[in-house]
């Protein structure tokens, strides 16, 4: 880890502040042509070629009744109970978002505006399928699709594991696949021979999945473009080193691409947090790539609070977390983030994990203009309105006004027909 003051970050191009952009891929592309156009045949090709599956017709694309029942008796009951338990706490915590979405009907004039919450018909959670099964991803993506009231919920994930389909399962998918990569993405954008488009795309994937999402934008909806994952953490010297390290390392062991930042206030410290990383390094498994990830993160030396939320805030970071005394009461002051842990207990991986909020979140700085996955990104708010001829009469002077200034003169038309009496 690379230990800067902040006086180096007043170069806005510091690789502290650096964001990766999602480079062009032509590859990518041409899989994605090839899949609209041939459907079928060309998901058996590539996913052949880039390992995916193996797959003698459409009929083996999806997970079976019987692989689902296999899945569900292969797993300990105890595990089967860890993953119950985690998602009544994901589906306790949307369903309480849920609540604070209503319908609005107000009445002006015998007239009424207004709008509805209507549900998305199908959707698609993609859950990656490369380096780990991720059964946490099945849960944050299918759930808040349920609890929203979803009409089709389809899952699908790249040689997808056993803990994967039972989480899928239990979380309430309808339908569970097992393709992945750039083909999948085109095939659920699209529709294929035997798969039917969706209305919107969800959950994270590596730098070939989130091009694909951005080519298909626009033919159906996408959550956000998600790139490697991250967590900043803000610490005073107060804290546990160990419980910092172990959290940087928690963000780097997802791949080489992953960082862990932090914001402290003394070398002194930057340098204990950095030691005990070292020493936990050489206890994991996952080491070979936590390391790489570790050597490439970042500590900021502070001279004040103030000094670190500003850098903060600019940096948007998937995951903060603040432990430093007054913490609470400062939070407030932390606006650019994905998701947001306070206080030396709330460990990052329980969020991603268990606690109740959702995993799938902002990278890249995003967290500036949007927030994670939730239930609000599987509904429409439709607006409607319903207009009495006295209050016809009353619009009908600034639309026609308006109409007549802008030179659309059938808009003004339009309105000039509803303001007269006789109609």
């Amino acid at each position: 880890m690379k230990i800067i003051n902040s006086k180096e970050l007043k170069d806005n191009n510091h690789e502290f502040f650096k964001t990766i952009e999602l480079e062009a891929l032509n590859d990518a592309e041409k899989i994605i042509e090839d899949v609209k156009n041939n459907g079928d045949s060309a998901i058996i090709k590539y996913s052949k070629e880039f390992g995916d599956g193996s797959f003698s017709s459409s009929n083996d694309f999806f997970v079976s009744e019987q692989e689902i029942e296999k899945a569900l008796n292969s797993i300990e009951q105890k595990t089967i109970n860890t993953i119950e338990k985690c998602i009544s706490n994901i589906k306790y915590f949307a369903q309480k978002q849920f609540e604070c979405i209503k319908s609005l009907d107000i009445e002006i004039k015998k007239s009424h505006l207004g709008h509805r919450i209507t549900p998305l018909e199908r959707v698609l959670c993609y859950v990656p399928g490369g380096n780990y099964p991720l059964p946490s991803s099945a849960m944050m993506t299918a759930i808040p699709a349920r609890v929203a009231g979803v009409k089709e919920i389809m899952l699908t994930s790249p040689k997808i594991k056993a803990q994967t389909i039972a989480a899928a399962k239990l979380s309430g998918a309808d339908k569970i696949y097992k393709l992945g990569g750039v083909q999948a993405i085109s095939a659920f954008a699209y529709g294929t021979q035997s798969i039917l488009p969706v209305d919107k795309i969800v959950g994270p994937g590596n730098k070939y999945v989130t091009f694909a999402k951005k080519f298909v934008y626009g033919k159906c909806s996408i959550d956000f473009l998600a790139g490697p994952s991250e967590v900043l953490i803000v610490a005073d010297n107060k804290q546990d080193p160990q419980i910092i390290s172990a959290d940087l390392l928690a963000q780097c062991e997802h791949d080489k691409d992953a960082r862990g930042y932090l914001i402290c206030f003394s070398e002194e410290f930057a340098k204990k947090v950095q030691k005990s990383a070292l020493k936990q390094l050489k206890q994991l498994k996952t080491s070979n790539v936590a390391e790489i990830s570790f050597e490439k993160s970042i500590a900021v030396v502070v001279d004040n609070l103030e000094e670190a939320i500003q850098i903060a805030n600019k940096r948007a970071p998937e995951h903060l977390e603040l432990m430093f005394d007054g913490a609470q009461e400062k939070a407030d002051n932390f606006i650019n983030y994905g998701s947001l842990f306070i206080g030396k207990y709330c460990a990052e991986v329980f969020g991603d994990y268990c606690s109740g909020t959702n995993h799938v979140l902002p990278t890249n700085s995003a967290a500036r203009y949007t927030g994670g996955l939730s239930v609000f990104d599987f509904i429409k708010i439709q607006t409607y309105q319903t207009i009495s001829q006295e209050y016809a009469q009353e619009l009908s002077e600034l639309a026609s006004e308006i109409a007549a200034c802008e030179g659309l003169l059938a808009h003004k038309l339009a309105s000039d027909i509803r303001g007269k009496n006789e109609i």
